[in-house]
């Protein structure tokens, strides 16, 4: 795993699960895992601004948790 300091992540939403939800990062252009309980409330083509620990899996696609989702 790689760690950082809390991160931010701008993405768009590619599918979404009850807790989770895969997007594409706007930086990388590449699929991320995101684990949110709140996942449901998004929608596939909303673009989001995720806050998370900065703990990212070397899994492909990557994995994240994140502690907030806003709506860009």
């Amino acid at each position: 795993m790689e760690m950082s300091a809390e991160t931010t992540m701008c993405a768009t939403v590619c599918r979404v699960h009850r807790c989770c939800l895969c997007v594409c990062d706007h930086c990388s252009q590449q699929e991320v895992i995101v684990h949110y309980d709140r996942a449901c409330c998004f929608r596939v083509g909303q673009r989001v601004c995720i806050h998370y620990d900065g703990t990212m899996t070397r899994s492909i696609p990557p994995q994240i948790n994140a502690t907030c989702i806003e709506c860009l």
